[in-house]
């Protein structure tokens, strides 16, 4: 049994932890940004949610393959996370740019989120996400899941309770600025400190580039492993009723209830910490192979949790509704994470980290805001933002997305049956 070594643990919270905090900011203060700076109009959001998810997932299938092929990591990782604090900063110069014609502006922003969330996926999800399948095994991915499940809880708290604070004392353009200098430093400590797996061999297929890419695109490819594609299936439903509502969770509680940044992100905070703390028993069951398990009972407490938080605006129940939507959301996470890499063909891992990001992020990143938007613009409530009408989500958003994770259930029972057959033989 290989166990990670005490200097990859450390690269794997120093590099994980950075490359969340800079998707943490980019998910959530991007779109109150957009909000504060350019115009409070949903639609935007949308539009800049979708694109960057689309650029994502192409540039993880990229990246991956060409990963797989040469077999390297670390010059991806290295260069993504360099590029990708400094197109972090750069996107905060897009406050500057005229508001009329409004179009001007949107379409300025989409882009900069594109151009920053491609290198945030060079260096993240096509290099360091396979690097850390690389590097561990079946025995430990349940620690090395949680792990991973647990970097965007402390992201967002960060990003929830000192991003607000650094915000309301530096504004945006500072703020971006200070967290894009943070990644590229990450980015140039890779360079001399990470090495890729000694296991990892090129794995070059002789028809060339294009046909490699491709490869993963046809029927055998899904016939061959039907569990991993359920467990994607699982993945897609579960995170398209996550993006209905926390792109916009901020924007709720700062709009709609009335808190400031730093309010909201204790609220936040306080019921994702103690969530993270389950991630540990979680582990144990998660490396018996019990994922299935874990996520129903996280899809439960997921759901109840989203319908506290839609039916009041008392503190204590709703720090019990993100308590209990942050348990879904870590839980289901850590478990699919260990149940995707331990399925994952080995001369193929990063490719399937591409494939991984339609069913992680364009599909649910696309279709979640869409559903949103009409939602926020009929449901929603007017208000003015510094001199600008627009809509903010009412509790009716998160009612809706509780009712979308249900369905979660039907795609679970599937890849649980077939996890059971292969256990089996």
């Amino acid at each position: 049994m290989n166990n990670i070594s005490r200097k990859n643990w450390i690269l794997i919270w120093v590099l994980g932890m950075a490359g969340q905090i800079c998707w943490n900011i980019e998910n959530s203060w991007f779109n109150n940004f957009v909000y504060d700076k350019i115009a409070p109009e949903p639609a935007i959001v949308s539009w800049m949610v979708g694109v960057s998810a689309v650029v994502s997932t192409f540039c993880t299938f990229l990246v991956g393959t060409w990963g797989d092929r040469i077999g390297k990591r670390k010059p991806f990782i290295c260069v993504g996370y360099i590029f990708w604090g400094v197109f972090t900063f750069l996107f905060g110069a897009t406050e500057m740019i005229p508001k009329n014609p409004l179009f001007i502006a949107a379409t300025a922003v989409v882009l900069a989120d594109a151009v920053m969330s491609f290198f945030g996926s060079l260096g993240n999800d096509g290099g360091f996400s396979p690097w850390t399948t690389d590097i561990s095994n079946e025995h430990n991915r349940g620690k090395l899941g949680g792990v991973l499940a647990v970097m965007p809880v402390f992201a967002t708290i960060f990003g929830a309770v000192v991003s607000g604070f650094l915000i309301e004392k530096l504004d945006f353009f500072a703020f971006f600025g200070l967290m894009g200098a943070i990644v590229a430093m990450m980015g140039f400590l890779a360079l001399f400190t990470l090495q890729d797996s000694p296991t990892l061999v090129p794995k070059r297929d002789e028809k060339g580039f294009r046909h490699q890419f491709l490869s993963v695109f046809n029927w055998n490819t899904i016939r061959e492993n039907q569990e991993l594609f359920w467990v994607f299936v699982v993945m897609t439903v579960y995170f398209i009723g996550f993006n209905v509502y926390f792109p916009y969770i901020t924007i709720y509680f700062v709009n709609y209830l009335g808190y400031d940044y730093g309010m909201t992100g204790v609220i936040q905070g306080v019921g994702l910490l103690s969530a993270a703390l389950l991630t540990i028993p979680a582990a144990k069951f998660i490396d018996r192979g019990r994922m299935a398990a874990v996520i129903f009972a996280a899809l439960i407490c997921n759901t109840t949790g989203l319908v506290l938080v839609s039916i009041t605006q008392k503190l204590p129940v709703l720090l019990i509704g993100v308590f209990g939507a942050g348990i879904g959301y870590i839980l289901v996470l850590q478990s699919l994470t260990a149940w995707m890499k331990n399925l994952y063909p080995e001369e193929q891992r990063g490719q399937f980290e591409g494939l991984k990001q339609i069913f992680f992020v364009c599909i649910p990143m696309i279709v979640g805001p869409a559903i949103a938007t009409p939602i926020i613009n009929h449901l929603g409530i007017e208000a003015e933002i510094n001199g600008a009408a627009g809509m903010v989500p009412a509790p009716s958003l998160f009612l809706i997305s509780a009712i979308l994770t249900l369905f979660t259930l039907i795609p679970l029972n599937i890849a649980a049956k077939l996890c059971r057959k292969r256990n089996r033989a």
